[in-house]
């Protein structure tokens, strides 16, 4: 006979938790396909989240902690650290407010929809993926994001076919850059030559220049 825990007993026991993994809720019950069929009810019904196959939350009226996306987006695949548009958009460089949230991992490239929205994570090469920082969320979450030089960089990267050479006109009209005074060109400079691509290295270049004509 299948004994099933109640949701009660589940939330009170998961509702402090900022991810629920399925992995770990082996130790609720025994039985791991009793445990699978009472979260795929339960996630039927509203009262879990699926964010991906085996990471769960609690719906919104139930769980205690809320957790940002930028956190979230950290978990889902790992590693990652937010960068380009979103990290663009954090840091003020561009004005638009992404609808996506991207991030950039050395495993490769995947895109994660559910109900918070859509993750997008892009490849680059492990010698590249350095030039992030931690910061803490509003419920005191960690998630890592890249310092806004390197959210510049891995964004021309990851869109050297749209960058022309010079990339002067296309910096100013179509990718709407703003507040670049405040980046330091010769960190610009010293996190593209990470990825050892020489149209990288260029389009660079085009962008220091741009951003010293401006100070």
């Amino acid at each position: 006979m299948e004994i099933y825990m109640t949701y009660t007993a589940f939330k009170n026991k998961v509702m402090n938790v900022p991810l629920i993994l399925s992995r770990d809720l082996l130790r609720l019950e025994k039985d791991g396909q009793i445990m699978r069929n009472q979260l795929n009810r339960w996630q039927k019904k509203g009262l879990l989240v699926k964010l991906k196959r085996g990471v769960y939350l609690l719906n919104e009226n139930d769980r205690r902690v809320n957790l940002s996306r930028n956190f979230i987006a950290n978990q889902l695949y790992v590693p990652s650290y937010m960068s380009m548009e979103s990290a663009l958009v954090y840091s003020g460089l561009i004005p638009e407010r992404a609808a996506d949230l991207t991030s950039v991992t050395t495993r490769k490239t995947m895109v994660i929809k559910n109900k918070l929205g859509r993750f997008v994570y892009q490849h680059i090469k492990p010698e590249a993926f350095r030039g992030f920082k931690s910061l803490k969320d509003s419920a005191g979450f960690t998630f890592f994001i890249a310092e806004p030089e390197k959210a510049m960089v891995d964004f021309l990267y990851l869109n050297l076919k749209r960058i022309p050479a010079p990339a002067k006109d296309i910096f100013e009209e179509s990718f709407r850059f703003q507040n670049m005074e405040s980046l330091k060109t010769r960190r610009i400079i010293a996190l593209a030559k990470l990825f050892n691509n020489r149209k990288l290295m260029r389009a660079a270049a085009d962008l220091c220049a741009l951003i010293k004509k401006g100070r």
